[in-house]
Order: C-alpha cells, then sequence, then structure tokens
C-alpha cells in the first residue's frame, strides 16, 4: 500500500492492543490460533465479510508487529484489500481507540466508525448492518443484549443495597457505532479530563451524547478466559453430517475472456500469464462457477442476484467475497459443504504448478477442509473459443448438505 490510502465512508477500528492474561500463559490472546486461524485473523476475516466496503483499521501493541504481520498472512487477497496499516496503542484501551481514531483522521475520515474488540470473532453481517444503520438514525450507539440473571448491588461487606429492574439492563458488546466527528471529539474530551474509561458509549455520554442500545446477539460473546476458547471452538465446529440428511447438488459454470493484464485470478490467487481476464470484478472465472454451483444446490438463484455487476461497487472486487458469502447462506440454514469438484478449461496458463495454492485459498475462503476441494483442468485440444486462447472457462459442482 502507498503513503495515501482512500477511506470510504466507513471504517472499522478493531482493538488489539491488549495482553489477554485472563486467558492463560502464552502468547496476547488475540494471536492465538482458533480452528486453524489466530483469533485476530478471524475477527478481520468475519468483519470484511460482514461488510465487504468497509476500510478495516487494527490497534495492535508496538511489540507485537511481528505477530500481526503474521496473522495479516493467514487473510485472503480480499481481506488484506480493505485494511490499513495499523496504529500503536497506549497504556489503555481508551487510549489505544483514541490513537486509532487519530490515525483514521489523518488519513481521511470515515463518515461513521465501528469500534469492535478483536477478540469478538463472531460479530455478523445482520448485527454490523444493524450498528451502521443506528450510527446513521442516532450518531452514537452500541449492541445490548438483555440479562437473563437477576443482578443484585452490593456493599463493601457483601451486603445487597439494591435490585435494579433486569428489563432496563443491558450487557453491552461491541462493535459500537459512532458518526466519527462525534466520537473524535469524546475521546479528544476525555483525554482532556484525565478520567478513563471502560469502553467509547461511556466516553460518548460523558460528552452529553445520547447513547442509542440497539439488538446485541448473544453469539457475539467475547473470548476471555480459556473456557471462551472452548465455547468457541465448538461454536465453529460444523455439523456432523449425519446430522444433515438433506443431500443438495448444484452445477455452475463461467466464461471470461482474455483482456490486459500479467496474471489470471484462479480461485482467489494470481496466476502469471500473458494476459489477464475480463469483467466487472475481477474475473475468478473459477471461483464464480463454484459460487453458482453452491447458490444452485441451495435454488438461491446465480452470482448475479447477489452481486449485480450494474452495482458499481463490485468494480473489481475479489471473488472470494462472493464466494464467501454462498457459503454464509448454506451455514445460516444450519448445513455444510460436503465437497465441491471444478474443472478450469484453457490451453494456458498451466494450472498444475499452481493448484494446491489453489485448493487452499478455496478451502480457506468457504471454511472446509482442503481434501474437500478438488480442482482439475483440461483443454479443448485448440478446439473453440478456449481453444484459439480467446479466454477461459470453468464448470463446477457443488454437494451441499442441508438438515431434514
Amino acid at each position: 500500500m502507498g503513503a495515501a490510502h482512500h477511506i470510504p465512508s466507513i471504517a472499522i477500528l478493531v482493538v488489539a492492543g491488549g495482553r489477554g492474561a485472563r486467558a492463560g500463559d502464552g502468547l496476547p490472546k488475540q494471536y492465538r490460533p482458533i480452528a486453524g486461524m489466530t483469533l485476530l485473523a478471524r475477527t478481520l476475516h468475519g468483519l470484511h465479510m460482514a461488510m465487504p466496503q468497509a476500510a478495516l483499521k487494527v490497534v495492535i501493541h508496538k511489540d507485537d508487529l511481528d505477530q500481526y504481520a503474521a496473522s495479516v498472512a493467514e487473510l485472503s487477497p480480499a481481506d488484506r484489500a480493505r485494511l490499513l496499516p495499523p496504529a500503536f496503542g497506549g497504556a489503555s484501551r481508551q487510549e489505544s481507540v483514541r490513537n486509532g481514531l487519530e490515525a483514521l483522521a489523518s488519513e481521511g475520515a470515515p463518515d461513521i466508525v465501528l469500534i469492535h474488540d478483536a477478540a469478538r470473532p463472531f460479530a455478523d453481517a445482520a448485527l454490523v448492518a444493524r450498528a451502521i444503520e443506528a450510527a446513521e438514525i442516532h450518531g452514537a450507539a452500541a449492541p445490548g443484549v438483555p440479562l437473563a440473571d437477576t443482578i443484585k448491588e452490593i456493599d463493601g461487606a457483601g451486603v445487597v443495597v439494591a435490585t435494579p429492574d433486569r428489563a432496563r439492563l443491558r450487557a453491552v458488546q461491541t462493535p459500537q457505532s459512532f458518526r466519527f466527528d462525534l466520537i473524535m471529539k469524546a475521546h479528544r474530551a476525555a483525554a482532556a479530563g484525565g478520567r478513563d474509561y471502560t469502553d467509547d458509549a461511556m466516553i460518548a455520554e460523558a460528552a452529553g451524547v445520547k447513547v442509542h442500545i440497539f439488538e446485541g446477539d448473544a453469539a457475539n460473546f467475547k473470548l476471555t478466559t480459556q473456557q471462551d476458547f472452548a465455547r468457541a471452538m465448538e461454536q465453529l465446529k460444523q455439523p456432523a453430517f449425519a446430522d444433515l440428511p438433506d443431500i443438495r447438488m448444484g452445477q455452475g459454470y463461467d466464461v471470461h475472456a482474455f483482456g490486459p493484464g500479467d496474471s489470471v485470478w484462479l480461485g482467489g490467487v494470481a496466476v502469471p500469464h500473458t494476459h489477464g481476464l475480463a469483467g466487472h470484478s475481477d474475473a475468478d472465472v473459477l471461483s464464480h462457477a463454484i459460487t453458482d454451483a453452491i447458490l444452485g444446490a441451495i435454488a438461491e438463484g446465480d452470482i448475479g442476484a447477489h452481486f449485480p455487476p450494474s452495482d458499481p461497487q463490485w468494480k473489481g472486487a475479489a471473488s472470494s467475497i462472493f464466494l464467501a458469502r454462498a457459503c454464509e447462506l448454506v451455514r445460516a440454514r444450519g448445513g455444510a459443504i460436503a465437497n465441491v469438484d471444478a474443472t478450469i478449461i484453457c490451453e494456458a496458463p498451466k494450472i498444475g504448478p499452481h493448484r494446491e495454492r489453489i485448493r487452499e485459498s478455496l478451502a480457506a475462503t468457504m471454511g472446509v477442509e482442503i481434501g474437500r476441494v478438488a480442482i482439475k483442468a483440461t483443454t479443448t485440444e485448440r478446439l473453440g473459443f478456449t481453444g484459439r486462447q480467446e479466454g477461459m472457462a470453468a464448470l463446477a459442482i457443488a454437494t451441499v448438505r442441508l438438515p431434514g
């Protein structure tokens, strides 16, 4: 990335500068592995999938540059495309957030900023959409979930002094969302006042701003202890196929013509070639075919219905966004992807040397084991448009299993 960065109207500031002592000894918790990815990488990937248009900026500890770089390397090119350079945190969470906000301000302030804990990897598209809408309407907002237990207020001796009405109480989560100018001004005022606050909604409140509480999500829990990591692993576990008796299959087919360029995108991997592929997005013919196959298996239309080429926001977009969305639709039904089998049709470039990287990239985007992704390549013996090297085609079949 160059020195200048365009900030879209929405930015997500991810706070990842803590030490995570309550999670046990070892690396700071945001850099610990969870289901094959570090916690930070999983959180960033989830946020990008939830709001692909948003810029992502992470606030890290100054000693964690190597761990941060390793986590970022786990992300897909599409995830990294929206990632701005990290900011360095301070002695407190409040100072760390302010540093991140100041960095965003210096790079070109967004209209809306969401402030999110790196230790909450399960913020989904619906929650993020509610956060953005609440900030647009109210200026300052935070997600909250009702309390299941009765709450008691006690004194220093442990004696109950009050029992608040739990119907009026909420456990507050992140992402908290704000008009950028509002929260930047509030943070600067809080720093000048010298008081330390535990969350950004409190800082807005201290500045006289009314903070709206919108519907949170119980699944969006924060990983603090080792037990939380175990709970997260259970939440990420793919359903057992024995519990998914409805077996579906879908097929996909896509074609793109060659155009200017020095590489073609295949399954999220840039394969060197004498030409690129022409298309509204990155023209990843393989990812497009697989996406359509998955959508076909669950009868959810085609890629064009979800990501119309007439929409300028998808111009040049990474096709891993489309593929990940199709997989999310499967999981939203409680299902799982059992297998993908795809064939690339072209005279050149040679696919064999890149096959394993392509399989790894696709498996990571789909959230499946690499053994469930098969990629083959063939030519048409110089017949037809692929034989004349005018373009490439791809065929795909996806097997999906859903609850009965």
